[in-house]
């Protein structure tokens, strides 16, 4: 196809639905479809609001506007890269973030507890004065938490120093460098001694035997990101481990797991962990508390 086959938005749009349904992309990055992905990706690309697709249905493109749209289709159906590398952007609830190949695209189910502050183990929002987000990567989730815990500083952890250029991006696009300290470490090795109201992760939990099983596009995200093991839960046993001796008394733990309740339940046999509700059910997040990492290390 060339420029000179399209002459609106809406041919574009039609044309880009087809190219990716044929190509047999996967959304798991921010859209749900070959709409809405098309959608966003020729709004961005033409400068377009992105929550106003109709109003420019029918306007007449110019052939280097068409050609840049092409450009952009043609990226994501033959390379298979997700949409937010393409644009450097991706969004969770009303918060936009950079990003590129060096860290996974932000999607974490923790996002969605932010609003209501962990309630109802979380008394009061006003007196939680120290958070740690272990496995930062993008930065998003310190970010959504020091913007919902006023009083809070938040230390943000990764081992990859690639991740944190990205992450600091995030804190400075926010204006939140008082309040946010980016740390490069191996979850608690180089932790200064403190301890927290609140401990959160999103580390990589994808079991070894997923890893092989993988979209394209998440072949393209940092695989240290995302492979957690034989069972998913290298990292999470470790942050489990250590968390109890970062906690205040009335801390939590809060920790994303995917799609390997099996594993975590496996993995923590002497642990009652207390599964979140979340769009996506209620066996993606789990979380515990200061009182029963203690308990179970007192067995």
């Amino acid at each position: 196809m060339t420029p000179n086959d399209f002459s609106t938005l809406r041919d574009l749009l039609r044309y880009a639905v087809s190219r990716f349904n044929d190509a047999g992309l996967f959304f798991g990055h921010g859209s749900a479809n070959a709409f809405d992905e098309a959608a966003y990706l020729l709004l961005f690309t033409l400068k377009l609001p992105l929550d106003k697709l109709d109003p420019f249905l029918d306007a007449r493109l110019l052939p280097e506007e068409v050609a840049g749209v092409l450009r952009v289709i043609d990226q994501r159906a033959t390379e298979r890269l997700p949409a937010a590398y393409i644009t450097r952007e991706a969004w969770l609830g009303d918060y936009r973030f950079y990003v590129d190949e060096r860290v996974i695209v932000p999607r974490s189910f923790i996002a969605e507890l932010i609003p209501d502050y962990f309630s109802p183990w979380v008394a009061v929002a006003d007196e939680v004065t120290d958070i740690l987000d272990l496995c930062t990567g993008s930065g998003c989730l310190p970010v959504m938490l020091a913007d919902a815990f006023q009083n809070a500083q938040v230390d943000a952890v990764d081992i990859s120093s690639d991740a944190l250029v990205v992450a600091q991006r995030n804190v400075s696009d926010y204006d939140l460098q008082a309040r946010i300290t980016l740390i490069e470490s191996d979850l608690y090795t180089k932790l200064p001694e403190k301890k927290y109201d609140i401990i959160v992760s999103n580390p990589p939990y994808v079991n070894s035997d997923s890893m092989t099983k993988l979209p394209r596009e998440y072949m393209r995200e940092p695989q240290l990101a995302l492979a957690g093991g034989v069972d998913g839960m290298d990292l999470v046993r470790t942050i489990v481990a250590g968390a109890a001796a970062r906690l205040k008394p009335q801390g939590i733990l809060v920790v994303e797991i995917g799609n390997e309740r099996a594993h975590a339940e496996a993995a923590f046999p002497d642990l009652e962990l207390t599964w979140l509700s979340t769009s996506a059910g209620d066996d993606m997040v789990f979380l515990l508390t200061k009182e029963q990492l203690q308990a179970k290390k007192k067995k």
